[in-house]
């Protein structure tokens, strides 16, 4: 069965949410009422060449083409490539299966430029709420990593009575971002570990981790790129060296992973 032949097929329980890795910032998440949510869906190997002459060539392989994947919501955090990524927009846009594109200013250019009509399109920000039947998404800060786009922001993920998932997206370190994050009390937090370009380092993800408390932490954004990767021991020793050593929970490429 393909990964989104098992998405559909897939019956979530009541007070728990299904969520799937697609590498870097990519995630899938099911809700009990069958509403599908994806983020940040880099699916293509479109970063590479580099124009920097970085080794940016694809690690990991596609878990599912782009145009097979259905959705009632596709949510970018920003603009980067690996986040808000033409080469898979323009084919989800084309097989019509994305019901809806939000993400935050400089994505909604690239969302135009993929195809998507004005009215799929849907401009959100740190602190805006979207309610889609049991599914509830907040718009959270984030620290911009430089000054090619400055709105990026991250996601908070809930379904009634349920768990919470912080999907932080590329962020950079500061007080705020852990204030933000125990106002949230999420359950579960997904957050970049590769340190790579002012994104938060295994070191400070720990950190994060060990001041929002959550009762689980998954890293991301270490596993796509040769030239901008971390290994996820160093997340998980970190984790142990500030105390909290137990919240770390591996996301598997294509694996239902079930939050509860």
């Amino acid at each position: 069965m393909d990964l989104m032949a098992e998405i559909k097929a897939t019956v979530v329980d009541r007070k728990t949410m299904a969520v799937w890795f697609l590498g870097q910032n990519g995630w899938i998440v099911k809700s009990p009422a069958g509403r599908v949510l994806v983020v940040d869906p880099y699916l293509s190997d479109s970063c590479n060449p580099s124009r920097r002459g970085l080794d940016l060539r694809r690690q990991i392989p596609v878990p599912i083409a782009p145009e097979l994947v259905e959705a009632d919501l596709l949510a970018c955090t920003h603009s980067h490539k690996d986040h808000a990524d033409l080469a898979s927009l323009c084919p989800l846009c084309r097989s019509g299966r994305v019901k809806q594109f939000m993400g935050p200013a400089q994505t909604q250019s690239v969302f135009a430029l993929a195809g998507v009509a004005e009215a799929d399109r849907r401009l959100t920000w740190p602190g805006d709420v979207v309610e889609l039947d049991d599914l509830r998404l907040t718009g959270t800060f984030a620290l911009p990593t430089d000054t090619s786009d400055l709105t990026h922001m991250g996601f908070l993920v809930q379904v009634d009575d349920g768990p919470k998932l912080w999907i932080t997206g590329d962020t950079a370190w500061c007080d705020l971002l852990a204030e933000e994050g125990a106002r949230h009390a999420p359950d579960a937090i997904a957050l970049p570990i590769n340190g790579g370009y002012a994104n938060l380092s295994h070191w400070e993800a720990a950190e994060l981790t060990r001041r929002v408390n959550p009762r689980i932490a998954i890293p991301c954004h270490w596993d796509m790129f040769a030239d901008n990767s971390c290994d996820p021991r160093m997340f998980a020793a970190s984790l142990t060296v500030k105390g909290v050593g137990e919240k770390y929970q591996a996301a598997v490429h294509g694996v239902r992973m079930v939050i509860g």
